[in-house]
């Protein structure tokens, strides 16, 4: 169907857009846009829809021209309700469908590879506690490696922003998981006599442990993509620093002209922020780690085996390739989520490095002509569509927006953390999409940032051998010979008339000319250096004049 013709608005009688055939569908849920549910005999006005929004609404005259497609009727404790005969979720996902058409955004793929995860894991422990039978076990675990695989992710198609806990993601696993392993044994979907949703697959489960469970071990998952591309990024500042360690040029404090410094050691100082930057996500990745799974409802453990918190938690690590543990205090793990706030908090922090680190580059690459132009950034597109010739720092700004982003998740989180009330937080569908999505965009931003900025640096070596040279702050070399105040008037007269440090220490005669070369050396002031044997005769200097 043509994608045009979801852009109408007008008096509208609906059916629920899980009902629309395939090919309708793919222009819908599967492209990430909602088609707004109206009720029978509603009207819509074009001024109740945001002209911005990501929903649409089909006419009726739309609607009449698509086959309506099979259905099959499944019921829950609300009652009967028509759902597409072909789909592999089930009555309490069409109902979080109907009833959270917000965002169009779908779960992260890390987050459903996670729930299957622990999916398999309960399924393997209630097979061995002969909780569920051999052969209703069996299908489970393949169904959940199906999810796992991205087979059946088509079918996850509730809001990151729905009821709260994760209730609406959690049943969409269910259904997805117990008609896939329905099908595997010979039976129907929606059916449900040889799987069941909430009978088998969440046997001894609770949102309230899975949810949490899920969305730590997602975390940890993504994570691991991150910290090669931090590797990457660190390396490529380190490599810049050895290139350019015999490059001088002026250091700059309060954005004015300080002593001299070496490019290279700025880029090993960038290096080393990033470097610490990983190390803290690292450690308070830790927290991730404590599993709260067998807690079910509110951390008691009630419908489950003894054994089996243990025996799950052990499946999901061997099934991840994780280091999880059981958790001392499953309540804590249920009431508590610390672990999220800890790693977007080290996050922002990682954020934060990188927009003070691109807040550089621009600067210094500033120009070309009525800048800083220290450095040149790889050309990567025209700059303007009126200036011709002008070049952007693209990467720079792109890594500061998506920093900024990461911040501003990070604030969620922060929000949803402490929102909890008594046994748990129901705010973990924010926070799980809050810190995936920090996690994704940032990996995917620094690999850009690396690749196509950082490694392509070079330097304007005639720009930065003048600054270093016109330095004011050259004067500071001076201290130890003939004290700060004599200095200070040296500086004073060189931001006054031009002259250059070395010229007006010269005429002074306080030095010798070998003194000055050796004190006023650029080089020199890059690293500590002890003073010559002139500084023993500072205060007969100071006392000159």
């Amino acid at each position: 169907m043509d994608n045009d013709l979801f852009s109408g608005i007008g008096v509208l009688r609906l059916r629920l857009v899980a009902s629309l055939p395939r090919s309708a569908q793919n222009h819908t849920l599967v492209r990430g846009v909602c088609v707004l549910h109206v009720r029978d005999g509603a009207e819509v006005n074009e001024r109740d829809v945001s002209p911005t929004a990501n929903i649409f609404l089909l006419e009726d005259e739309i609607m009449s021209s698509v086959t309506q497609p099979a259905t099959r009727t499944e019921k829950d404790s609300l009652g009967p309700k028509d759902i597409p005969a072909d789909v592999y979720y089930g009555i309490q996902t069409a109902r979080a469908v109907e009833s959270f058409p917000i965002s169009g955004l779908r779960a992260h793929p890390s987050l459903i590879r996670a729930i299957a995860m622990v999916k398999e894991a309960a399924a393997l422990a209630n097979r061995e506690l002969g909780l569920v039978d051999e052969k209703t076990a069996n299908a489970i675990i393949e169904a959940a490696k199906e999810v796992q695989q991205g087979k059946l992710d088509q079918e996850f198609v509730v809001d990151v922003f729905q009821a709260g806990a994760g209730v609406s993601f959690h049943m969409n696993s269910n259904e997805v998981i117990a008609n896939r392993a329905s099908e595997l044994l010979g039976g129907k979907l929606g059916e449900y006599k040889h799987v069941h949703p909430n009978d088998h697959v969440n046997y001894g489960q609770s949102t309230n442990d899975v949810f949490p469970t899920a969305m730590r071990l997602a975390a940890l998952l993504e994570l691991e993509k991150l910290y090669p591309v931090l590797d990457g990024l660190i390396a490529a500042h380190d490599e810049k620093g050895k290139e350019f360690h015999n490059i001088l040029k002026s250091g700059r404090t309060h954005m004015m002209d300080a002593v001299p410094m070496r490019l290279g050691q700025e880029f090993h100082a960038y290096a080393g922020a990033i470097k610490r930057a990983k190390k803290s996500i690292e450690q308070q990745s830790e927290l991730l780690c404590e599993i709260g799974l067998g807690g079910s409802a509110v951390g008691t453990g009630i419908n489950t085996h003894p054994d089996y918190r243990e025996k799950a938690i052990a499946h999901l690590a061997r099934i991840s390739g994780q280091e999880l543990d059981v958790v001392d205090d499953m309540r804590y793990a249920m009431q508590s989520n610390l672990a999220m706030s800890s790693v977007s908090s080290a996050l922002r922090n990682l954020a934060l490095e990188v927009i003070r680190i691109s807040n550089d580059l621009r600067l210094l690459s500033s120009g070309p002509n009525t800048g800083l132009a220290e450095i040149n950034l790889p050309a990567l597109q025209p700059g303007s569509s009126i200036m011709p010739g002008k070049i952007n720092p693209v990467m720079a700004e792109l890594a500061a927006m998506v920093s900024f982003q990461v911040v501003g998740y990070d604030t969620t989180v922060a929000l949803a953390v402490q929102a909890g009330q008594l046994e748990l937080n129901v705010m973990m569908p924010s926070m799980a999409y809050s810190v995936l999505t920090s996690i994704t965009i940032m990996t995917n931003m620094l690999r850009q940032l690396t690749e196509f900025c950082i490694k392509g640096i070079t330097v304007n070596e005639k720009r930065t051998d003048y600054y270093v040279q016109s330095t004011v702050s050259l004067a500071t070399a001076l201290n130890p010979y003939i004290g700060y105040a004599k200095a200070a008037e040296i500086a004073k007269e060189s931001v006054k008339t031009g002259k250059s440090i070395i010229e007006i220490a010269r005429e002074r005669g306080e030095l010798s000319e070998e003194q000055i070369k050796e004190i006023l050396d650029p080089a020199r002031m890059t690293e500590p250096v002890r003073p010559l044997d002139a500084a023993k005769e500072r205060e007969k200097i100071k006392d000159r004049g």
